[in-house]
């Protein structure tokens, strides 16, 4: 009889290419999770001292952020490897995947999709006897255009009275 490994991990995620990066992010936090690396995502590093015991927790801490960073970069497409790998801890890793990612995949969501789910929900609103102003509704589409469309945005809402 074969005793299943203790240490068995998570399925390792596939290489991130640009596409998907939320589903691509929740899977290599479980990845990183099972092997015991996801803290050095959100944790400082622990203060350097001088003691035996201080020099080799910082020693240990260096050694898992270097793990940590490199399944990361490892599970990153060539491409985007070659762009990623300088940056030097785990937690700056994570936090730069993020900011460029979860930033464009809300901007790859067409304004259309997003206006198409909004008229639904109004839609259920009226069906249940209630309303909202147009003034709101107006908004709320504004609202959906992404954060590249800024300046539209401001011309619209500062000359809607006027339209």
């Amino acid at each position: 009889m074969v005793i299943p490994s203790s240490t068995n991990h998570g399925e390792k995620p596939e290489k991130f290419n640009g596409t998907d990066f939320k589903r691509w992010q929740q899977k290599m936090l479980f990845y990183l999770t099972t092997l015991n690396l996801a803290k050095f995502l959100t944790e400082d590093a622990p203060v350097s001292g001088t003691t035996v015991e201080e020099v080799a927790t910082v020693d240990a801490w260096n050694h898992s952020v270097f793990l940590c960073k490199n399944y990361i970069l490892n599970a990153l497409d060539n491409a985007l490897y070659n762009v990623y790998s300088p940056i030097k801890s785990a937690k700056a890793l994570w936090n730069s995947l993020d900011k460029k990612y979860k930033t464009e995949d809300a901007d790859s969501k067409k304004v259309i999709n997003q206006v198409h789910e909004l008229q639904l929900i109004l839609h259920e609103i009226h069906a249940e006897g209630m309303s909202l102003s147009e003034t709101f509704q107006v908004t709320a589409v504004i609202e959906k255009l992404p954060p590249t469309w800024k300046d539209f945005k401001n011309y619209l809402k500062y000359k809607g009275k006027e339209m």
